[in-house]
């Protein structure tokens, strides 16, 4: 049986008083000498299990007069990285491999194209619109930014936890594989499909909306997934169009 390190152990602890609702964002923690005393802990044990805190964006922590530890305010976007961190890792060593991120596409992207056209506003229509790109004009790199903040865009629009769950979806991206796998006429699909899409959204047509975000991943899955990679269809759960043979 491991033993979990002792700072490991104090950083559990306030983890839970921090997940709990019991410590608030902008709450302070009590102080280094007093979590000391209360944990039995020395100095530097108490420090670092305040780092680790830290890395996890769970406190910041602040020096001079008025300064200390901290419970963070919620921030979309740094846990949205962090998320993006762990699924590209997760990317890089093969342990997700292409189909994987087109089946959960297909289970949240689909909806939240539903979601989308049914709740969109005058702001999350700018968003969308100002997310096109002209596939024979702009850059590789361009294109790539472009096509996350639309689908980024589209999911904010139906629901703000949806934009951060599908954040890694649209922002891991292997550019050598892009430049390689995603040829300019693919793009063009891409660009025709976002199109249609924004058109369906700001019409609020949601089965239109949902039919064309299905067909988008379809569409793109050529492009995204190698033949070696590729997985046998399930029938209805987020079930992927066969490659022609």
């Amino acid at each position: 049986m491991t033993v979990a390190p002792a700072y490991q152990v104090l950083a559990d602890r306030l983890r839970v008083e921090i997940m709990s609702g019991h410590l608030l964002p902008g709450a302070r923690l009590p102080t280094e000498p007093q979590l000391c005393e209360q944990s039995g802990l020395s100095r530097s044990t108490v420090r670092e299990a305040l780092r680790l805190l830290s890395s996890q964006h769970l406190i910041v922590t602040t020096r001079g007069v008025n300064g200390g530890s901290f419970v963070a305010e919620p921030d979309a976007r740094t846990l949205g990285e962090s998320l993006t961190d762990g699924v590209g890792l997760l990317l890089a060593n093969g342990v997700v491999k292409g189909d994987d991120f087109l089946e959960v596409r297909r289970m949240l992207e689909v909806p939240a194209a539903g979601l989308a056209a049914a709740r969109r506003e005058a702001h999350h229509l700018r968003e969308l619109e100002a997310a096109m790109f002209d596939p024979d004009t702009t850059s590789l790199d361009e294109r790539i930014a472009t096509h996350a903040a639309f689908h980024l865009a589209v999911a904010a629009s139906g629901n703000t936890l949806l934009c951060l769950v599908v954040r890694p979806l649209y922002t891991v991206t292997d550019r050598k594989a892009a430049a390689h796998n995603a040829p300019l006429p693919m793009w063009r699909i891409i660009d025709r499909d976002h199109r249609n899409l924004l058109v369906a959204i700001r019409d609020q047509d949601i089965d239109l909306a949902m039919e064309i975000a299905r067909g988008h991943i379809d569409n793109v899955r050529p492009s995204e997934v190698p033949p070696q990679h590729a997985r046998e269809p399930v029938p209805g759960v987020a079930a992927l169009k066969e490659r022609p043979v």
